[in-house]
């Protein structure tokens, strides 16, 4: 069953060259809507994307780095909201109509058929929801899982105005927990204070190292890291006995093509850390990738939604004034130039409401 009102055509970005930088790694190709829905199988619906999202590694999959098996051409995108336009023979948790949102490789697509299992039913087609998926989802199971956050503890939470930071700076802050958060402007700072954060570090004008050793001289008891580099390195050195430090990503390495000299680049640089400063501190460093935790998905998204219901999340979102998939590529250098508060959104109409 479907949609009788599609366009005959639709785009989609198309990896046909691995690199960091998004625009020479992809094409936007023209795909036959009627060819395309053809291929729709029992378990697939096909789903007419309304908000795309932008994640930081979206550059490290065009690079691929996430699975070196896979040659190009490939789909690319990782999340998007839309409503569901046809369903396959054995679909039953959709119709046409749904609200539903994705969270797989593809998604950089205005339309995109997949199966129903890997699809996330939604009450209503809002970029609302977005923050919520890759970005709130990391947040709230590496705190949980990694993190092991209770109350009563000092967390900290670097690029917090971010799309994942400014949900984890909300769940510890909701946990009862003292919450640090770094940015890089003022303007972000005035933010960041907003949502509950009890100091924030403008790394371009403090030293983070130097506040947190004075102001917080025990340590920090968990860091929710994503920016690697220096950063990297002063989180660790100021890590509390049985500290806790996350690693969500290093956005700073990202953009490398080359690790080293004749060596293919990692997304995640040189960065080391000392074992000894750990075993001395009684400390861990943990690694979280989101797909391990995907029978976790339900519970999370179901206690954050309802978080939001009941006003105690409040997620951020920004749109700028995209328009369209060709604005894509935008609103990735638009984040990797560090300009954005909560989570890029990129529209396929404009909606100069949904701000911040």
């Amino acid at each position: 069953m479907s949609s009788p009102q599609l366009p005959k055509e639709f785009r989609k970005y198309v990896v046909h060259q691995l690199s960091t930088k998004f625009e020479e790694a992809t094409k936007l190709e023209t795909v036959n809507t009627a060819k395309a829905l053809a291929s729709l199988g029992p378990s697939d619906i096909a789903i007419r994307h309304q908000y795309w999202a932008i994640n930081a590694s979206d550059i490290n999959f065009t690079a691929g780095r996430y699975d070196p098996t896979k040659k190009p051409p490939f789909d690319c995108g990782f999340e998007a909201v839309g409503e569901v336009v046809a369903v396959g023979s054995g679909v039953r948790r959709f119709k046409v109509g749904s609200a539903a949102a994705v969270m797989s490789y593809g998604a950089f697509s205005e339309l995109q058929i997949i199966d129903e299992r890997q699809v996330v039913p939604v009450p209503t087609v809002t970029p609302e929801v977005l923050p919520l998926l890759v970005s709130g989802l990391t947040s709230y199971l590496a705190l949980k899982h990694n993190g092991r956050m209770t109350s009563g503890e000092t967390v900290l939470v670097t690029a917090a105005a971010g799309g994942a930071g400014q949900i984890a700076v909300q769940l510890a802050k909701r946990a009862g927990n003292t919450v640090i958060g770094t940015c890089s402007s003022e303007e972000k700072a005035d933010m960041l204070r907003k949502l509950g954060c009890d100091r924030v570090v403008n790394y371009r004008t403090e030293n983070l190292r130097k506040v947190l050793r004075k102001e917080y001289p025990q340590g920090v008891d968990i860091v929710f890291e994503s920016v690697g580099g220096q950063m990297l390195h002063d989180c660790a050195a100021c890590l509390a006995v049985k500290g806790r430090l996350i690693v969500i990503g290093s956005i700073s390495n990202y953009s490398s093509d080359a690790d080293a000299p004749g060596k293919k680049a990692t997304g995640f640089g040189t960065d080391s850390i000392s074992t000894v400063s750990l075993l001395n501190k009684s400390a861990t460093v943990t690694g979280f990738f989101l797909p391990h935790y995907t029978k976790d998905y339900p519970a999370a998204l179901k206690d954050m939604m309802q978080a939001v219901a009941d006003k105690k999340l409040i997620p951020l979102l920004e749109t700028a004034d995209w328009e369209g998939i060709t604005c894509i590529p935008k609103a990735i250098q638009y984040l990797h130039e560090g300009k954005n508060i909560g989570k890029v959104v990129v529209p396929l109409h404009a909606d100069r409401k949904a701000r911040l």
